[in-house]
């Protein structure tokens, strides 16, 4: 069992940056992917981007390309977002999630993923 626990999000005007951030509640390693995702009022749960156990990959949708980046500290079992150019179609639910078996083709499904944090606000003003 593994628990996330996401921290850094708040209330930022457009063009402005945030870091979120996810600590695990033990060794991740390379065993897990771990994801972003996020979800804003009355929508679904949207895939943002994932990084691989070993940091070689990592995957973004196509709206944050550019301005988000991935990233993660196996050492301190942590993995960031940092959020630059903000827009405010970017405000939701930030969720941090683990998955431990995927593929290529099922890496952006929620339903790959088998541990998720319980989310931290981002709002970005207009």
């Amino acid at each position: 069992q593994v628990q996330l626990v996401e921290s850094g999000g708040g209330l930022v005007q457009a063009g402005g940056s945030l870091r979120l951030s996810c600590a695990a509640s033990r060794r991740t390693g390379t065993d897990y992917a771990m994801g972003w995702f996020r979800q804003a009022p009355g929508k679904e749960r949207e895939f943002v981007a994932v990084i691989s156990g070993n940091s070689a990959s990592t995957i973004y949708t196509n709206s944050v390309k550019g301005r988000f980046t991935i990233s993660r500290e196996n050492a301190k079992n942590t993995v960031s977002l940092q959020m630059n150019s903000l827009k405010p179609e970017d405000t939701a639910v930030y969720y941090c999630a683990a998955a431990t078996w995927y593929s290529s083709g099922t890496i952006r499904d929620t339903q790959t993923y088998d541990y998720w944090g319980q989310g931290t606000q981002v709002t970005v003003s207009s």
